[in-house]
């Protein structure tokens, strides 16, 4: 029970930092509304899914650097084109439209977010080291430990989706939403060339 606390409690303060899947949810929410948000978070939670077993099951992407590496710089190229995109577009919010569900918005977005939820290689690490530190444990601990994670991804997500793409909340993101878009794309482009710029410096030397 007290591993199961301390690996609940890291795995959460771990959910709380902003960081890439943070700002495609938000990016998300407030330009097409938190139905089609949802889309993205669910895609996310796939992805973790994806690596959480993978680590747990002793599948470690440590043990094979060159695998990693390719991670890495496929990751960093995806999220410069992401944030390149998000900083060119003009966008405007639109209540009506942002809150209707459209299925091909809502699957591009889980399309999205399972790809930068799969490439970003500091989830994968992440897991990883999780995965060390309940090594001891048996395969159903193993498998509660990685549901409850899966369940939390999802949950916070769609929590801060639904936050953001309320019908108050876009009905006064009007004016701030282009700059907040350009924001998150910085933030990803800034990021994305800071995963390639680290793997090429680690070339080099």
């Amino acid at each position: 029970m007290e591993q199961f606390a301390a690996v609940a409690a890291a795995h959460f303060l771990a959910l709380l930092i902003p960081g890439v899947d943070f700002f495609l949810i938000a990016r998300t929410a407030m330009a097409r509304g938190w139905r089609n948000a949802t889309g993205v978070c669910l895609g996310i939670a796939v992805a973790n899914g994806i690596l959480i077993a993978g680590a747990f099951s002793g599948v470690s992407l440590l043990s094979h650097p060159v695998l990693l590496d390719g991670i890495q710089a496929a990751g960093g190229a995806f999220l410069v084109c992401v944030g390149i995109a998000f900083v060119r577009a003009t966008v405007r919010v639109d209540v009506d439209q942002g809150l209707r569900t459209e299925p091909a918005t809502w699957l591009s977005g889980a399309g999205l977010g399972f790809t930068s939820g799969l490439l970003n290689p500091k989830n994968a690490l992440f897991y990883v080291s999780l995965a060390a530190v309940v090594a001891t444990a048996r395969p159903p601990t193993l498998v509660l430990y990685g549901a409850w994670m899966v369940t939390a991804v999802l949950g916070w997500d769609v929590f801060v989706a639904l936050v953001l793409g309320s019908r108050r909340a876009l009905a006064r993101m009007d004016r701030v939403l282009p700059w907040l878009t350009k924001t998150a794309g910085g933030f990803l482009v800034v990021f994305g060339t800071g995963m390639i710029g680290s793997l090429a410096v680690q070339f080099v030397s």
